[in-house]
């Protein structure tokens, strides 16, 4: 009888002993298991390659040229590139011909146009894609006969225009620092290859006409704001009727004057638009007169402070006067 009891007592021992090593084996086996799984989750999680397209303009003309690069954030031995574009009304994109490496050329034709770079492995499977970016094209002046000889300074009178101060309205600088700087010098050696000035004379012609110690103005509201030498000048103006004015060469131009509504020592009595523009449209740049004698100021034709958009770098600015 004690044997038996002895040997049953023993045989639960061994059962209970073997389920606590299988339990313990099926914990450290559940807990590797974990611990794979958190190293696989780990290693899924790739880094993947980013294309940034460089080189797009704030804006273009038609018949300017786009110049894009791709650029890869890391080494790869890849160099099958493909080139995507989509129109505004398209759905699909359509592969560019001829464009197959890290650089897009093409002319500027359509406003809204959608870009992007694609990077192929040996394989011909998409290793990397750009965000899109769009072309924008503004002609400003338009590229119709009846535009471009307006721009020019020819003009009915009837054309003209009443035009209010929200035409100009925007944070503007001026270009007299990139003229400064050499980064107009391009533009100089543009002009004399069609002019009768060589570059260093058209340099310094323009140096009179850009010269301003007023590097920035903000238009808003019928409220304009000069910043000179780190200091802030304002003063709200309303509108004072237009005159045209005819040049020396024959051609012509508009003065849109605004005067100053409250006075203050610190703003100038009058301001007087030209832009190249004779009716209600928005502006690109302007060229800006600024005095106390209305009459007077309208005589003043050798210097002419000029003023693009503040968001625009040197290469902008100069692709914009290149146009003209």
């Amino acid at each position: 009888m004690k044997k038996s009891f002895l040997l049953a007592s023993l045989l639960v021992s061994v059962i209970t002993l073997a389920a606590c090593q299988d339990s313990e084996e099926g914990t450290t086996a559940n807990d590797n298991s974990s611990d794979n799984s958190n190293e696989t989750q780990e290693t899924e999680v790739i880094e993947s390659a980013e294309i940034e397209v460089e080189g797009l303009g704030d804006h273009y003309h038609t018949g300017d040229t786009i110049e894009l690069t791709a650029v890869l954030n890391e080494d790869v031995d890849y160099d099958h590139w493909h080139w995507y574009t989509k129109e505004s009304e398209q759905t699909e994109w359509d592969v560019s011909s001829g464009q197959q490496g890290e650089t897009f050329i093409e002319e500027a034709t359509t406003n809204g146009l959608e870009i992007k770079a694609t990077l192929y492995d040996d394989d011909h499977e998409v290793y990397a894609e750009s965000e899109p970016v769009t072309i924008v094209i503004d002609d400003h002046h338009g590229h119709d006969e009846e535009s471009k000889q307006i721009y020019k300074g020819y003009f009915e009178d009837d054309q003209v225009g009443d035009r209010e101060l929200s035409d100009w309205e925007g944070d503007w600088q001026s270009v007299y620092p990139y003229l400064l700087d050499g980064d107009l010098d391009e533009v100089f050696e543009h002009k004399a290859e069609e002019g009768d000035m060589t570059a260093e004379e058209y340099k310094e012609y323009y140096s009179n006409g850009y010269e301003t110690d007023v590097e920035r103005i903000i238009i808003e509201d019928g409220h304009v704001t000069f910043f000179r030498d780190g200091q802030e000048f304002s003063g709200d103006y309303e509108y004072d009727g237009y005159e045209i004015l005819t040049y020396e060469a024959g051609n012509r131009g508009v003065r849109f004057i605004y005067t100053l509504v409250d006075e203050t020592d610190d703003m100038p009595q009058y301001i007087q638009f030209s832009d190249h523009l004779i009716s209600p449209t928005d502006s690109s740049h302007y060229h800006l007169y600024w005095g106390d004698d209305r009459e007077e100021l309208l005589d003043e034709v050798t210097h002419w402070p000029t003023y693009y958009p503040s968001n625009l770098d040197a290469d902008g600015i100069v692709r914009d006067q290149l146009a003209h």
